[in-house]
């Protein structure tokens, strides 16, 4: 066997601590306390990270290296939320440029902490690049926690207090199962204890009132490189390696008073493609959908230099059904050459005439590299969320149904006779539904077009941009009875 190359954790440690200020001080006027969990790979970090959230957030696998991008996630304990970060495995090799980049995530998380999870495995004990990285934790003055996983025995729980765990100072080891979830109360106890003692304690629900935006789009067309523009670092991992992000990732910013929830998604390939890959690929898919159909706001990025292809397409099939507000992102305009004053609006038709359910997005030419334009996306994002909450009042309902069947009078679908429109009646909002009420003996009595046509109008009247309607068909009951 090979000798695989030593890793200096103090080293990589040292620079853990340095002291950082965020180009946006609203962004960083964060009140939730940060806990983050470190360690090598493998000792069950991202498993923690689970069980401590009470859900499958992280991707979790034998694979070394599986989790590169921090993962984020809110954690709930005695009615009050403290933010818990995953990062990748200290012990990579930095050979390649994914691995310099998780080192490089990592050491973000730990310096934006208020605490710190330190995981050894328990079966094995501190290795000695982990003493060493004890050493560094100690001198940082960042509260830590020894967490000792993998302790599923009795007799591994008892060994965790033995001798054989000096830590350089640390505090005694807490043994816990993250698989078999033993010990995790304990620990949960020791995380409040230490939030407070260190003046940032975890606060009440309230505080993470925030608007959950999703970022999609198939691979490489520049979503990772968008968010760090979008929050003012180098948050998520970019690579011209296609499937860098291997599982949605999320991180809580405030601007101008406001919260955003980001959330970065693997690109999604070709169905095809993914059945063949499988695996990782397959799992982190599948989160992505989840993750939309969660979203108040999607958005979807595309490559303003290349077509509009297949994948597209799909993707906004996916998001018509998803009910989440969408906002079409035209990332690397900078590429564009030779434009004028009219190439937007070319290239709004040329989206609207490829996919038509995006007729209703708006749609930001933006470079994510260069950052130009990149700050108006906020603005988009409150106004499509905004649309997206709204009760329209019901005389100008009535006003707009009358107004629509003068404009345009009803077509015969299926049935014998041109169904009779009595009213619409608003039902819901986020997502926007509205039941539009018909005499007649059966709902497919309406031509399909012209509920398109009903559909469109009543978008374009109360201006609702960025919102897929639903229209439902419901037959007045003196009809159908």
């Amino acid at each position: 066997m090979k000798n695989l190359p030593v890793i200096d954790m103090t080293r990589v440690v040292m620079f853990f601590f340095v002291r950082i200020t965020r180009y946006n001080s609203a962004m960083s006027d964060q009140k939730i306390p940060t806990v983050a969990i470190i360690g090598r790979t493998n000792v069950g970090k991202s498993t923690l990270f689970n069980r401590l959230l009470e859900k499958p957030k992280a991707l979790v696998s034998d694979i070394a290296g599986t989790t590169r991008d921090r993962n984020e996630g809110e954690c709930l304990w005695r009615g009050r939320i403290f933010r818990l970060v995953d990062t990748g495995g200290l012990d990579v090799t930095e050979q390649d440029e994914i691995e310099r980049n998780t080192v490089k995530q990592a050491k973000l998380a730990i310096k934006q902490a208020q605490l710190i999870l330190f995981v050894v495995d328990a079966k094995t004990g501190p290795l000695p690049q982990e003493r060493n990285l004890s050493m560094s934790l100690k001198k940082s003055g960042c509260p830590v926690i020894v967490v000792a996983n993998k302790a599923e025995k009795p007799a591994e729980r008892h060994a965790v207090m033995g001798e054989s765990w000096p830590l350089s100072g640390l505090p005694a080891p807490i043994a816990v199962s993250a698989t078999r979830g033993s010990g995790i109360g304990d620990l949960l106890e020791l995380i409040f204890e230490a939030l407070e003692k260190a003046g940032t304690p975890p606060v009440t629900s309230e505080k993470i009132q925030a608007t959950r935006v999703a970022v999609i789009g198939k691979p490489n067309v520049g979503k990772s490189t968008l968010l760090n523009a979008l929050i003012g670092e180098e948050r998520f991992i970019t690579s011209p390696i296609a499937h860098t992000t291997r599982e949605p990732n999320d991180i809580l910013v405030r601007v101008n008073d406001r919260n955003y929830i980001f959330i970065d998604t693997a690109g999604m390939r070709k169905n095809t493609k993914v059945k063949k890959a499988g695996g990782l690929e397959a799992e982190a898919v599948k989160r992505n959908e989840v993750v939309v159909r969660n979203a108040d706001v999607t958005l979807l990025v595309i490559d303003a230099s290349e077509p509009i292809g297949v994948q597209e397409k799909t993707l906004a099939g996916f998001l018509k059904d998803s009910k989440s507000g969408v906002i079409v992102v035209a990332n690397k305009w900078d590429l564009i050459e030779d434009k004028t004053t009219t190439t937007m609006n070319r290239y709004r038709e040329y989206i609207a005439a490829s996919i038509p359910f995006l007729q209703m997005a708006p749609v930001i030419f933006v470079s994510a590299l260069t950052k130009q334009r990149v700050r108006n996306i906020y603005e988009m994002i409150n106004r499509v969320d905004h649309n997206r909450h709204q009760w329209l009042d019901e005389k100008a309902l009535a006003a707009f149904i009358r107004e629509a069947t003068i404009h345009h009078t009803p077509k015969k679908g299926f049935g014998p006779q041109i169904p009779k429109i009595l009213g619409i009646k608003q039902t819901s909002i986020a997502p926007l539904e509205f039941d539009l009420i018909i005499k007649a003996k059966r709902t497919d009595a309406l031509n399909v077009s012209y509920i398109r046509y009903l559909n469109n109008r009543l978008f374009e009247t109360f201006k609702l941009d960025g919102n897929p309607i639903r229209l439902n068909i419901r037959i007045a009951r003196s009809v159908s009875a």
